[in-house]
């Protein structure tokens, strides 16, 4: 399939949909749904060095017989490696364990120390020694957006944040446009939670399509990047298969009055 692209910085494109792998840890159960989603035409996998997936993710994508240039490998500093030292020096530790010499997308992972300053600058040094092609953040609220002004030769590409239908986050989504931050929507499926809604029901009898699928075509046509995250062959299968539908006016009407604050993950906003 033709998948959809996003520019997130000069030269660089994100494909709209990518493969979330948190909790993905036990070898077989990765590999099998690495296989299948490179088969279904995904290239796009979102990693982290707290996911402890890296390996896996470097030994997926190495045997698959594809060229490095065909995947998109996204990966995230832990709060426990911010700093002049510790960040680069973590990194390159990324880098052996993906097995590559450099990453599509690196962000930061949390906003939760004051040395997210000094990591900042040290992603910074690593996009311009082209050991990143884009750099951004996770997790990040205005406020620490506003922040970054203050220290950074060059704002986030990218704000990996936890966005789906019952968490809609209106204000966040409108500064990030306004700043030409792309935003990524990471748990947009809300963990199951919601999955029932009679609304969601209603549009997925509509177009042919799950209550799943309805939440990630909204996600994706809001221009979102989109991370769903499944195990599951058949599973990530559906998710891909979104873009042969849209929702009219009067549906994203309705489903802009599911937003209820729902946050079925770690919570930034009290974070300083």
């Amino acid at each position: 399939m033709n998948m959809p692209e996003l520019k997130i910085a000069a030269g660089v494109t994100i494909p709209q949909i990518g493969l979330g792998l948190w909790q993905v840890t036990n070898p077989e159960e990765f590999r099998t749904a690495f296989d299948a989603a490179v088969a279904a035409g995904y290239r796009h996998f979102d990693s982290a060095q707290i996911y402890r997936n890296e390996q896996l993710l470097g030994e997926a994508w190495h045997s698959s017989g594809l060229p490095r240039e065909e995947f998109f490998l996204t990966t995230k500093i832990h709060i426990g490696q911010f700093g002049t030292r510790k960040t680069p020096k973590s990194f390159e530790v990324s880098l052996q364990k993906l097995q590559t010499d450099y990453v599509d997308l690196l962000l930061l992972h949390f906003p939760v120390t004051i040395a997210r300053k000094k990591a900042w600058t040290e992603l910074e040094k690593l996009k311009a020694a082209g050991k990143a092609r884009a750099i951004g953040v996770s997790n990040y609220t205005i406020r620490h957006l506003e922040e970054m002004k203050t220290y950074a030769n060059e704002m986030p590409a990218v704000n990996q944040v936890e966005l789906h239908v019952f968490l809609q986050q209106p204000e966040l989504v409108k500064y990030c446009r306004e700043h030409d931050i792309v935003i990524e929507a990471y748990s947009p499926l809300a963990h199951g939670r919601g999955m029932d809604d009679p609304l969601l029901t209603e549009l997925a009898k509509k177009h042919g399509k799950s209550p799943a699928q309805i939440m990630l075509r909204w996600c994706a046509q809001s221009g979102f990047v989109v991370l769903p995250k499944s195990v599951t062959p058949e599973r990530i299968n559906s998710n891909i298969d979104i873009f042969d539908f849209s929702l009219d006016e009067d549906d994203l009407t309705k489903l802009r009055q599911l937003d209820r604050d729902l946050r079925t993950c770690w919570d930034p906003t009290y974070v300083p």
